[in-house]
């Protein structure tokens, strides 16, 4: 997607001038969310170097492979203003890193993702640079979404949610999680998506595991089924929903009934919470203090929710202990859940964004329980 106000050329300047601000003399990404981010290029993670370098000031340069770039240059790299250069199979392409930076820096930030190879190629190349991580400069751009973003992310909760809808087409008794994952993928594609990130279809007892993915399990009738699903949209941004179902052909656990009623009101209570210049541990809090009351505080193991953008998982956390403040365009999940183990679990999640007098929920399906 080549949408100009999903990546703007402003990024650039706006990550130069956070670079400047860290002590920094550069930033060198790595293909991943920063790299899209900053350039809105979804380059390849290979063993092959491909690296934007950032200057604090001057511009900027990506390095790519020669293979490599064709796509880049057909990506909204060129029109942010980067200079792209590349290298041949089998050459070198460290010196041209060290080419684009304004003499010797005495600190860079390195992509959070960085696999090791090329982070130690790199400070091979450039010997008597501190290295440190560019987390922290690319974590305060990327966690406020701009109008564009929440968009995007509408987009994907959208996406996601129609899924959803269709879960009675697929989930039923005497079928496998597995075979069930598979119906969900191709809808997940069939919604919008350009790739499926992960899809969970845990049932029975395996929705006790917070991160079960799926098996050969054998789905029985009136058991909790818990399906959590995402993907990734063409414009790299991410869905990712979790509703809890029951099969058909009998009734769930009188327990399982009871305590989905408490995790329903806990998830409503924490989405509530949800405004600006509230501390993220109070959005958890608002779910946790809820189901504790009830008698499952173990049960909860998880954080209540997680940011999420170009990645799945980024800032802000919203868990104990974290005292960050909301503030409009924040966007993450709530998603608390209650675990059994060796019985059952829920979870319900949807994706909200903070704004400027409150909250707004990306996945706007109901969350009672669905009874199939």
């Amino acid at each position: 997607m080549s949408d100009p106000d999903l990546f703007p050329p402003e990024r650039l300047a706006a990550a130069q001038a956070a670079t400047a601000a860290a002590g920094l003399d550069a930033l060198l990404v790595t293909p991943g969310p920063d790299l899209q981010y900053l350039t809105g290029y979804p380059a390849l993670v290979t063993e092959r170097l491909t690296c934007l370098v950032l200057p604090a000031s001057g511009p900027a340069t990506l390095v790519v492979p020669r293979l490599e770039r064709p796509a880049a240059e057909d990506s909204p790299a060129p029109r942010t203003g980067v200079r792209i250069v590349d290298h041949a199979d089998g050459t070198d392409p460290y010196p041209l890193v060290v080419a684009a930076l304004d003499g010797p820096p005495a600190a860079v930030g390195l992509a959070d993702q960085m696999w090791a190879l090329h982070s130690l190629g790199l400070a091979g190349a450039l010997r008597g640079t501190t290295m440190r991580l560019a987390g922290p400069v690319m974590r305060e751009l990327r966690m406020r979404k701009s109008p564009a973003e929440v968009a995007a992310l509408a987009e994907a909760g959208a996406a996601i949610d129609a899924v959803h809808l269709r879960m009675g087409e697929w989930l039923r008794p005497g079928r496998t999680e597995a075979e069930v994952a598979v119906d969900i993928a191709a809808a997940i594609r069939e919604a919008g998506h350009a790739s499926v990130e992960f899809v969970i279809v845990a049932s029975g007892p395996n929705g006790a595991s917070p991160h079960h993915a799926v098996s050969g399990r054998v789905i029985g009738p009136g058991e909790p089924v818990v399906v959590d699903i995402g993907g990734a949209m063409p414009s790299g941004y991410r869905s990712d929903s979790t509703r809890t179902y029951v099969t058909g052909g009998g009734s769930p656990p009188a327990e399982f009934l009871a305590y989905y009623d408490v995790l329903r009101e806990a998830q409503r209570a924490a989405v509530a919470a949800v405004a600006p210049g509230v501390p993220a541990h109070d959005v958890d809090a608002a779910a946790r203090d809820l189901i504790a009351a009830a008698g499952y505080g173990d049960a909860f193991l998880h954080r209540t929710g997680h940011g999420i953008g170009l990645s799945g998982h980024e800032e802000p956390y919203i868990v104990a202990g974290e005292a960050l403040a909301l503030e409009p365009g924040m966007a993450f999940s709530v998603e608390p859940g209650i675990y059994l183990a060796g019985a059952h679990g829920a979870r319900i999640e949807d994706i909200v964004v903070c704004t400027g007098n409150g909250v707004q929920r990306l996945n706007t399906i109901p969350t009672e329980l669905v009874m199939l």
